[in-house]
């Protein structure tokens, strides 16, 4: 009970402290855009806000997205965005207890993260007074969460133990490898969940730096839906979210792009499990592109049940238990995946076969326009069941925006209405290639087989009483001017009129270099032989008839010797 006075005073005080601000700026504040009841607005330090509502519901949603997901984490962050998500459940200076809070009220309450943003939303009784609380609590939290190392200690057990609970689940742990499989560079490679040790590890400061660097008005959104007056709404809006102040930072913008793939790739786990699993994952747009809808289509057209294409190639046919899919939607080029569930590992090759061959011959028997109408129609069936539950298109328009803006919502169901059957052959022959393609396969076996690699040892450890062997021995200064060439040269020929000239000089290491030069032949008997003569200085180091190549080789080696070749016509070198 104290918290909730506490909260209730220490909102009161502030809320006194800016009454001229508040006023002022809801008096200004015009709608940016309006699109079918959804009203957008800015606030002067950047926060972006909808307002959709629906007086049929008995409840309000209020969503806060902050435009961070696993996309924008750098080297040693994996899993940063969603470990803070956790923790922005752990309290304030005026909220202590969030979630006993949201319990009190009877909300609904959850916060998600993905690639491209992560949210924070509550659905509560319809009225002023749980409105105002929710927009309290959002803006205070958005910038006062407490991110303590103590929370941080027990929170990250709880990531850790989600991240167990997905590593035991065959198609997301499969999914996430082939996704990490198609991905060299980009950041879609990497599971929102996070990396184990970058989990266990992540030192507090780091984890502040990036709450404080993100977690600005002017990186989020924030939507309202459901029953509430819109100029009320809009007042409370101002009086909590605008008096954060905008960042004099400029958050950089991820650029990373992945290339085109050149070639088919493979992936394939070995771990307990029950049944063997093949998917494949093909790279496709940005879902702001005008091919996403069509993919769509095509993936539904494959997948749905009982009509799918691989339904019926695979299920029907008594080839494998299950076939699932899905066309990702992000910011960025993403993936379209496809996999079938297979009893026996006996079953794979013939799945895989059926599975590749059903989704890469579609130029080649192409749908009817029942089958793409079908698959359309599908697709917007459950679009509309979304649109009539103000929590979920408060959820589905933040994901919009973090995927470049919140009207794309429209765009994507105009777009999908149009899709005809020359559109899904068109992408299947784009995107459905095998270059295109990575190929995952999850084969069960009794225990995992890994080979476990050691830690680094202490380094420490190793070298602070390490003492090391006699110093090499130092070689000397050395004059190379020709006249001190000349004075230390030593000259002599053999009988058979072998030259040979000797310096002696005192080296690091006492190493010895030896430089033979053989001439042979002239103009005339060398004629036409440039090639030869080029690889015959590498043939004669290659072994005589005393030491064949392997035995010359360890010879050089026991000696410590090193052995290099040149060679042109009439001149070889051996040094």
């Amino acid at each position: 009970m104290f918290v909730v006075r506490f909260a209730a005073w220490s909102a009161a005080l502030f809320s006194l402290m800016v009454p001229m601000r508040s006023m002022a700026q809801t008096e200004r504040l015009e709608p940016t855009a309006e699109v079918e009841g959804i009203t957008a607005y800015r606030l002067e330090n950047g926060l972006q806000i909808l307002l959709f509502p629906d007086s049929s519901k008995p409840t309000v949603t209020v969503n806060l997205t902050i435009f961070v997901g696993s996309r924008h984490e750098g080297y040693g962050e994996a899993g940063m965005a969603h470990l803070l998500e956790h923790m922005l459940f752990k309290g304030t200076p005026s909220h202590p207890n969030i979630p006993k809070v949201l319990q009190d009220r009877g909300a609904d309450f959850n916060g998600t993260t993905w690639v491209d943003r992560t949210n924070y939303y509550e659905t509560l009784p319809a009225s002023d007074e749980n409105l105002e609380f929710a927009l309290r609590l959002e803006a205070d939290r958005m910038v006062n969460s407490l991110i303590r190392a103590e929370d941080l200690a027990s929170e990250m057990t709880v990531v850790r133990n989600e991240f167990e609970s997905g590593e035991n689940n065959p198609v997301r742990v499969l999914l996430q490898r082939v996704q990490a499989t198609a991905y060299e560079w980009h950041n879609y490679g990497k599971s929102t969940i996070g990396n184990r040790s970058d989990i266990e590890r992540v030192p507090i400061t780091n984890l502040r730096a990036f709450y404080r660097k993100h977690y600005q008005p002017d990186n989020a959104l924030l939507i309202v839906a459901g029953s509430f007056d819109r100029d009320r709404a809009l007042e409370k809006i101002v009086e909590y979210f605008g008096p954060l102040e905008a960042p004099d930072r400029e958050l950089d913008r991820t650029y990373t792009e992945e290339p085109a793939q050149d070639g088919e790739r493979t992936v394939v786990l070995r771990r307990v499990g029950d049944v063997c699993l093949v998917a494949a994952a093909y790279h496709i747009p940005a879902s702001s592109h005008p091919d996403f809808e069509a993919v769509q289509v095509l993936q539904n057209l494959m997948t749905s049940q009982p009509t799918g294409r691989l339904y019926s190639a695979l299920i029907k046919e008594r080839k494998a238990s299950a076939v699932f899919g899905t066309a990702f939607a992000f910011h960025d080029p993403g993936l379209v995946f496809f996999a079938t569930m297979v009893p026996r590992e006996e079953q794979v090759a013939v799945a895989q076969e059926t599975l590749l061959a059903t989704l890469e011959n579609v130029v080649a028997s192409p749908p009817t326009d029942d089958e793409v109408e079908r698959a359309r129609d599908e697709l917007l069936a459950a679009r509309e069941l979304e649109v009539a539950d103000s929590q979920s298109i408060a959820i589905s328009l933040s994901d919009w925006a973090a995927q470049g803006d919140w009207r794309l919502f429209f765009v994507h169901r105009d777009r999908l209405e149009s899709v005809t059957t020359e559109d899904v052959v068109r992408v299947a022959a784009t995107y459905l290639q095998r270059n295109n393609r990575t190929l995952g396969l999850f084969l069960p076996t009794e225990k995992a087989e890994r080979v476990a690699i050691p830690a680094a040892p202490d380094i420490r450890q190793l070298v602070d009483d390490y003492q090391g062997r006699e110093a090499l021995v130092e070689g000397e200064a050395f004059d190379p001017s020709p006249a001190a060439i000349g004075e230390r040269l030593i000259r002599r020929t053999a009988p058979s009129g072998f030259q040979v000239a000797l310096l002696p000089k005192r080296t690091r290491g006492e190493m010895v270099q030896l430089n033979l030069t053989l001439r042979y032949g002239n103009e005339s008997s060398l004629a036409g032989l440039n090639q030869a003569a080029s690889v015959m200085t590498d043939l004669m180091a290659r072994g005589t008839e005393r030491l064949d190549h392997a035995a010359l080789q360890e010879a050089l080696n026991r000696n410590r010797t090193e052995l290099s070749t040149s060679g042109q016509r009439g001149l070889a070198n051996f040094t």
